[in-house]
């Protein structure tokens, strides 16, 4: 032991003094820990995301438990029962449940129309446990919205923000009550904006989703999406999926347009929807060679109607529009948004290159239903309107979805005036048209010009999707 003692002290004082000596010539890494500051935008050039007041942004990046928490206590769960019934699923039979979003302490809350639907009876539970019947104060098809009622006071309420201000890319969360789960919060970023995945049932609906990659699944649906500060950029309508539950593709109907939506429904009953009278199609790369654009963007007008709002700011065909109030147009989805945020009267500024010049107008929107045609709206000219009007019918094209369920083309009957040549056959709503005097017919086109050329006699063949067979109707024009 003693021939170690003299090893040991030699070591540890070798050790010492090699630490010693690193230390004086060697400066350590430096490691710096941060907190996240707001983000500060500047210098920013007008684009697709600005608003028509420049620029304007929602949010920057924050802790989520603040937007979470403001939000919960707005978000409602709703169920819509055919019969009478509770909350813990005995005594009723449930047709479909869903979620809301309180837009107002007295008690306005917004939901989507295809949670409603099926019920005769709609039932509200708030995030405290408290329950309320609600009233359905109005809907609309073409943005998949719906506004319910129910007597209560001083109830918290979601603020609107801005959802042209999102950035791809930017935090967001999915609020709503999945599987019967209340109140879940979810969180994902904006994947993409004005989207169009073709599932409204109405050629007029407008599909300009925001695309987000928060876990949304059944019972979601109405639910809110909000951005980190706690304000309602969307409400959560629709995922894609192949298993029908959440795939990673989640879509919301942006909150300006539902702003629009939902106070021409409380105030009105129904969507007061300006109308500008033209036929569109979105410019693709073929379109932009042809009219050598600089850039594959905007809408091309195909047609534009005589007694149109359009016409009389002096829109014709072949012009393509470029812009809405500042706002850039992509393609057909963002710019049926940007009309449909507006009402019979409002004035609009649209910029468009007419032969190769970019040129502006205003527009005073016009009050008419079925506000723009795209493409596959066919029904045009003074002709056309008078045979449909005449027979007090009016109808539109099936949906993809709806040609691949019915395994078979067809027109779809929307509405039916009382008292018509249509009425008195006794057809109903919801009726499909397949052929006309044995005529095949898949587009609105098609039947106009099977109704223009019959003599005297019209016999309509087609079907209903919850009827068994087929039903005939024969009229004299």
């Amino acid at each position: 032991m003693k021939r170690l003692t003299p090893i040991i002290i030699s070591s540890f004082f070798s050790a010492f003094l090699a630490v010693f000596v690193y230390q004086q010539i060697h400066t350590p890494d430096q490691i710096v820990i941060r907190e996240t500051l707001p983000v500060s935008y500047v210098n920013h050039s007008p684009g697709v995301n600005d608003t028509d007041n420049g620029v304007d942004f929602s949010s920057a990046p924050r802790d989520f438990v603040m937007a979470a928490n403001s939000a919960r206590a707005a978000v409602v769960s709703i169920q819509a029962v055919s019969a009478a019934s509770f909350w813990s699923g005995d005594g009723g039979i449930s047709s479909s449940t869903g979620s809301g979003v309180i837009i107002s302490s007295d008690g306005f809350i917004a939901t989507n129309k295809h949670v409603i639907d099926e019920g005769a009876e709609i039932y509200v539970m708030l995030n405290d446990q408290r329950e309320y019947k609600a009233e359905v104060i109005g809907s609309d098809a073409t943005t998949d919205l719906a506004l319910l009622k129910i007597e209560a006071e001083d109830l918290i309420a979601l603020k609107f923000g801005n959802s042209d201000s999102l950035f791809v890319g930017e935090w967001v969360l999915a609020i709503g009550n999945p599987f019967r789960l209340r109140s879940t919060v979810t969180a994902g970023i904006v994947s993409a904006k004005g989207r169009n995945i073709s599932i409204l049932p109405d050629q007029t609906g407008i599909e300009s989703f925001i695309q987000t990659d928060a876990a949304v699944n059944p019972g979601n649906s109405g639910g809110a999406l909000v951005n980190t500060q706690g304000e309602l950029v969307g409400i959560n309508t629709a995922i894609i999926t192949y298993s029908g539950q959440y795939e990673g593709f989640s879509f919301a109907v942006p909150s300006n347009l539902a702003r629009k939506v939902l106070r021409d429904l409380q105030i009105y009953g129904s969507v007061q929807r300006g109308w500008l009278g033209i036929v569109i199609r979105s410019v693709d790369n073929q379109l932009a060679d042809a009219l050598d654009l600089d850039k594959v963007a905007g809408v091309y007008i195909d047609n534009v109607n005589p007694s149109s709002a359009a016409n009389a700011a002096g829109l014709k065909t072949g012009d393509v529009v470029l812009a809405v109030d500042g706002v850039h147009i992509v393609g057909s989805p963002q710019f049926m948004e940007q009309i449909g945020r507006h009402g019979p009267g409002d004035r609009i500024k649209i910029d468009y290159i007419r032969n190769g010049l970019q040129r502006s107008t205003d527009v005073t929107l016009s009050s008419r239903q079925n506000a723009v045609s795209t493409e596959r709206d066919y029904a045009k000219g003074e002709e056309s309107e008078e045979i449909l009007s005449d027979l007090g019918i009016s109808v539109r094209e099936l949906t993809r979805a709806e040609t691949n369920r019915f395994d078979k083309d067809g027109i779809f009957v929307e509405s039916i005036e009382s008292g018509s040549t249509i009425d008195r056959v006794k057809m109903k709503q919801e009726y499909i048209i397949t052929s006309v005097n044995g005529n095949d017919v898949s587009s609105v086109r098609e039947l106009i010009h099977e109704l223009l050329r019959a003599n005297d006699m019209v016999v309509l063949d087609g079907f209903y999707e919850k009827y068994p067979g087929d039903y005939p109707y024969a009229f004299h024009k």
